[in-house]
């Protein structure tokens, strides 16, 4: 299904306010010391980030796995994105993933707290990548 111009960019302007309501909820969650949910958010607002620069150029995922293929193999390999960035999606994928389905995985604050500020850059600089090519 190929999307119209002005759909993609509706999606793309939903997908990226959730990244940034995300990495509010993130925050808040740090806050009160829920350091698995606080993970999770900061992994979804870099997942919605990277998912409305897929769409912006009209790329598919279906998978989260796919997501970060794609999001490596079209903005990462290209030099679009830093490979730190591109590190940083797949550390948050892999904290998310232990967080949410591993029963003896802890996390803490020393695992998430440094993670804000990557992500939030994470999230501004794909921002910047969309808006330059609109």
């Amino acid at each position: 299904m190929t999307l119209q111009q002005e759909n993609r960019n509706a999606i793309v302007t939903l997908r990226l306010q959730r990244a940034n309501e995300t990495i509010s909820e993130a925050k808040g969650n740090m806050q009160l010391g829920y350091w698995r949910i606080a993970v999770n958010r900061l992994y979804y607002a870099c997942f919605y980030a990277a998912s409305a620069l897929l769409v912006k150029n009209g790329l598919t995922a279906h998978t989260h796995n796919g997501t970060m293929n794609q999001f490596g193999l079209h903005f990462v390999k290209k030099g679009l994105i830093n490979q730190e960035q591109g590190k940083l999606f797949k550390q948050l994928f892999n904290l998310r993933q232990s967080g949410d389905y591993d029963d003896w995985f802890d996390i803490e604050e020393k695992d998430v707290k440094p993670l804000l500020e990557p992500a939030e850059k994470f999230i501004a600089e794909i921002e910047n990548l969309i808006h330059q090519n609109s």
